[in-house]
């Protein structure tokens, strides 16, 4: 991996299953705005928000309590000159078990700064990882994007004014 894609991590006191499951509860965390199973290997889902981003996401690797891999099959940014930008990145949850904690690594591979939406994509995966991942982890509710609003409503707002 370079080290030019974007990566975050979080350790918690949970298992690496606790971490495992809830990644995997992708409206738990990210969206409720997801159609299809997220729990699958092999499975595929939706994701979008409003006509400003939408993409479809297949899971390519599932190893229980160590590993999550999405395959970004399809991609669309209202607001990019390339629209499909994230076409064909992998998304990967990476999880270790380290002296009672649990640390999760998340990087996009192909998320870099000379990325159009690397900056908001930043923000919005910091957002989804860090505070809405690591509390439903921790706590047992996330804050994922309701159907409508939510982070992504802030994000392009902040995207529009700058």
């Amino acid at each position: 991996m370079s080290s030019k894609d974007f990566t975050t991590t979080i350790v918690v006191d949970q298992t690496p299953m606790d971490v495992f499951n809830a990644i995997n509860n992708v409206r738990g965390w990210w969206s409720e705005e997801i159609a299809g199973s997220t729990d699958q290997p092999g499975a595929e889902f939706d994701y979008h928000y409003q006509d400003v981003h939408r993409c479809k996401m297949r899971i390519i690797e599932f190893v229980p309590g160590k590993k999550v891999v999405w395959e970004v099959l399809d991609n669309y940014f209202k607001f990019t000159n390339d629209k499909t930008e994230w076409t064909g990145n992998t998304i990967v949850f990476e999880i270790t078990g380290k002296n009672n904690q649990t640390q999760l690594q998340f990087t996009q591979v192909g998320l870099v700064p000379e990325y159009e939406c690397f900056d908001v994509c930043r923000k919005a995966w910091g957002n989804y990882v860090t505070n809405s991942l690591y509390n439903l982890i921790t706590t047992g509710k996330g804050a994922p994007n309701p159907k409508e609003g939510g982070f992504n409503e802030q994000l392009v707002k902040e995207h529009q004014l700058g």
